[in-house]
């Protein structure tokens, strides 16, 4: 309380701005440092473009755009409208003459998802077979030689269709030969030139292919090309969740590459990166990354906040009281989330237990021949309480499969402790039907809705962390003692 009090007579010269994602967390943070949200409008106009207009003055003031993403307050809105609108609302208190803009995101969006095209081999220089012969002038002849390098700097040609899309990169590159011999292969094939079809070849029937699915552009051909967007049957998505999407491997083996063409990966981390600093914020606050690599996107401060000490706390007052420590342990789910785990297990001076996810190859795999990941349990938990550490349930399929694996090995209870509560999908029905006892997690999401729709989820108010760490960056205080649990609660 003697904190509270404190900011009740200090905090001057800021202001709160709520998007349309967690109102009631902007409120419950303005609640914690004793002042009034900004007032602002946010609609969308019947194009479904954002609109923003900021209604009071923030003309040399600090300030704090809260916005998280996930499952928002409005089930109309989606996680990209809530991007645009906070760099909308950023731009604006920009124009405003604000004196400095942070974005609270307690959710970072685009997180998740890989930002390297090729995280192994690298991207290919030429198509296998391919004589690629690049001459350091740019011309041919002369200068580099043949045995010029290709340099990122260069500019792909257009290629044939009977080239591939890795032949010929850069300036400079000798096609007297590629070239040749695709003329040769379509006079073959009876494609003509302004010469024409040369004589004593037979030009086979013309094979259109469908762009589209309307009627004017539907047409007919003796072999349907393949279609240009290929999508994932029912039977794959079914074996497929939003974790994998991480594995650039997986994602290829889901989606393959047409003949000539090398495929590529969207690196949306720090397009999203630049689209936030862009727009103007100075400064990023934020919760529990599930890559916290991603800080290196930005050329402005980043600040992680970390909910261990919150969590910690709870499960040794709620979940854990004294005489129950002595039959608990600490799961991990996966190994991506083992030193989380393993820091929260040292901070309880509880046993620590890994389940380990594979991903095998069909034919070495005992899942019936399906790329499905096998779950294996590295630990002990008969007879004892458990406790699923993540940072975050979207589908709701890791946590599931993990309480099946842990209740079959003989566990009591399984209980999760997860930051972001983001379920989607039929993530609750799943938890609902699974051997979870319980799920608990944090208001980081708006979780007004699943509360009314599950009987296992409960959920810790972290406004207090938020605000206090506001009230910190705003006078420019060390955030130390947050991750230390201090003067918290």
């Amino acid at each position: 309380m003697t904190r509270k009090t404190t900011t009740t007579t200090m905090v001057r010269n800021i202001a709160i701005l709520s998007g349309n994602s967690h109102p009631s967390l902007a409120l419950s943070i303005c609640n914690y440092l004793s002042i009034s949200p900004s007032e602002r409008i946010l609609c969308k106009f019947s194009s479904g473009e954002s609109r923003c207009e900021i209604q009071d003055s923030v003309r040399g003031k600090d300030v704090y755009i809260i916005q998280s993403f996930g499952v928002g307050h409005d089930p109309s809105y989606k996680v990209n409208d809530y991007l645009m609108e906070l760099c909308i609302m950023i731009a604006a208190c920009k124009g405003g003459s604000a004196r400095r803009v942070t974005a609270v995101l307690p959710l970072f969006p685009y997180s998740r998802q890989p930002d390297l095209a090729f995280s192994k081999a690298g991207a290919p220089l030429r198509g296998e077979g391919e004589k690629v012969v690049v001459d350091g002038d740019g011309g041919k002849g002369g200068g580099g030689g043949g045995k010029g390098g290709y340099t990122f700097e260069s500019v792909p040609v257009t290629p044939h269709p009977n080239i591939a899309r890795t032949t010929g990169l850069g300036k400079g590159v000798d096609m007297t030969d590629v070239v040749g011999r695709v003329r040769e292969s379509d006079n073959a094939a009876g494609v003509g030139y302004r010469g024409g079809t040369p004589s004593g070849i037979q030009t086979p029937p013309l094979q259109l292919i469908t762009y589209g699915t309307g009627n004017n552009n539907t047409f007919s051909s003796p072999s349907q090309p393949p279609p240009l967007f290929s999508q994932p049957s029912s039977s794959q998505q079914g074996q497929f969740t939003t974790h994998d999407y991480e594995n650039p491997s997986l994602m290829l083996s889901l989606h393959p590459p047409r003949p000539g063409y090398k495929q590529w990966m969207a690196q949306s981390g720090s397009l999203v990166a630049d689209l936030l600093t862009c727009s103007g914020a100075d400064r990023i606050l934020t919760c529990d990354l599930h890559e916290s690599t991603y800080q290196g996107f930005f050329d402005i401060p980043v600040d992680n906040l970390h909910a261990r000490p919150f969590l910690c706390r709870y499960i040794s007052r709620h979940i854990l009281p004294p005489p129950l420590t002595k039959n608990a342990v600490i799961i991990s789910p996966d190994a991506g989330g083992a030193k989380r785990a393993t820091a929260i297990a040292d901070a309880l001076n509880l046993p620590f237990a890994l389940i380990h996810k594979e991903r095998r190859p069909p034919k070495f795999s005992a899942a019936g021949g399906k790329n499905m990941a096998t779950m294996m349990l590295v630990g002990e938990v008969r007879g004892k309480t458990c406790l699923l550490v993540d940072d975050l349930v979207d589908t709701g399929n890791t946590l599931t499969r993990a309480a099946k694996l842990l209740k079959r090995e003989g566990a009591d209870k399984v209980v999760a402790v997860v930051t972001h509560g983001v379920f989607s999908g039929d993530a609750l029905e799943r938890i609902e039907s699974s051997g979870l006892d319980k799920v608990v997690v944090t208001n980081t999401v708006d979780q007004g809705e699943h509360l009314r729709r599950s009987r296992k989820v409960e959920v810790l108010d972290v406004s207090g962390v938020f605000g206090e760490a506001v009230r910190r960056v705003h006078f420019g205080e060390s955030l130390a003692g947050l991750f230390e649990g201090e003067g918290m609660l």
